[in-house]
């Protein structure tokens, strides 16, 4: 068989759902849920067929109010197929689909990939990970950062921040504008950081607030600014909830204040806030080289779950 033989083309509904679910990903169980609250799309979805053989399929994301794909977040093919060059299969699916859906001239979407934690030090994980890599790689992207993903879950006492800090909702969207653009100084996060090479600090803050941030559905009174007694800001956390599952949106400390071990009760704070909301569980994420952020989430109880691959074009 040849990369030339396959049928590439997107699902016709729904209804191909268990076509497409026919190779394993951790997000499968969601997909059907996506599909029913439109943050995908079958037009979206795509697959590679050597008859009635699932070869490969790729799939977009986006939130449901948006119109064009936001994220590239599902890009598989048969690991076990030995017939063929399955890069090339990948990268031939993803050229296709990407001519088809995506507005000419347009960058595409970030590509995103869930990946286990010790993938390098596996050779079966690894091979995984680095052909779907490859694929994307021959089709104009570059690795932009991996990070990880972390998980808290209730268990024993309640996480209680120290009483060094005073905590306080927000006055308005100004504030945490301004304390938003004091936090990109120095900041580790690949993605900011990639942001500021080309645009002002003001300019990325105020970005990823319309982006993200101000699209949160949860009371903007959980959000919590942490300040020293006498009313000083040392820095704040936006806990929240997304479209799966209670979150850690935004943690940071303000520059002046980094180094004092504050991460820890700011952190705690958030956590505390959604565990009173009834969380059953709390998700969080840094880049894998934000070392002191990883460890402070360790610190505060959560559990390390994946890898996050992250390529641009």
């Amino acid at each position: 068989m040849t990369v030339h033989d396959l049928t590439i083309r997107p699902i016709t509904g729904p209804e191909e759902l268990d076509l497409f679910n026919r190779l394993p990903y951790t997000q499968n169980s969601e997909i059907a849920n996506d599909l029913a609250e439109n943050r995908r799309r079958p037009p979206w979805m795509w697959v590679a067929l050597d008859g009635d053989r699932l070869l490969a399929r790729l799939s977009w994301w986006c939130r449901n109010v948006d119109t064009a794909p936001l994220l590239l977040d599902v890009l598989d093919v048969d690991d076990t197929a030995g017939d063929v060059d399955r890069v090339e299969v990948l990268a031939r699916l993803l050229r296709t689909a990407s001519a088809a859906t995506l507005p000419e001239g347009s960058t595409p979407p970030e590509y995103l990939r869930f990946v286990p934690v010790d993938w390098r030090e596996d050779a079966r994980k690894r091979r995984v990970v680095e052909e779907r890599m490859a694929a994307v790689e021959r089709n104009g992207a570059t690795p932009l950062v991996e990070r990880l993903s972390f998980e808290w879950t209730p268990g024993g006492s309640e996480p209680r921040p120290g009483d060094r800090l005073r905590f306080r909702p927000i006055r308005d969207e100004e504030e945490i504008l301004g304390l938003m653009v004091q936090a990109l100084e120095g900041t580790l996060d690949a993605h900011d950081r990639a942001d500021l090479e080309h645009r002002t600090a003001e300019q990325v803050a105020a970005d990823n607030y319309a982006d993200e941030f101000a699209r949160y559905t949860t009371p903007r009174e959980w959000w919590r600014i942490a300040t020293l007694p006498d009313g000083e800001p040392v820095g704040f956390v936006l806990p929240a909830r997304n479209d799966y599952h209670a979150m850690i949106g935004y943690v940071a400390v303000l520059p002046e204040h980094r180094g004092d071990g504050y991460i820890d009760d700011i952190l705690a704070e958030g956590t505390r806030v959604l565990a009173g909301e009834g969380a059953e569980r709390v998700r969080a994420a840094t880049d894998r080289s934000n070392v002191p952020m990883a460890r402070a989430f360790d610190r505060a109880g959560y559990a390390t779950l994946s890898g996050v691959v992250n390529m641009t074009w």
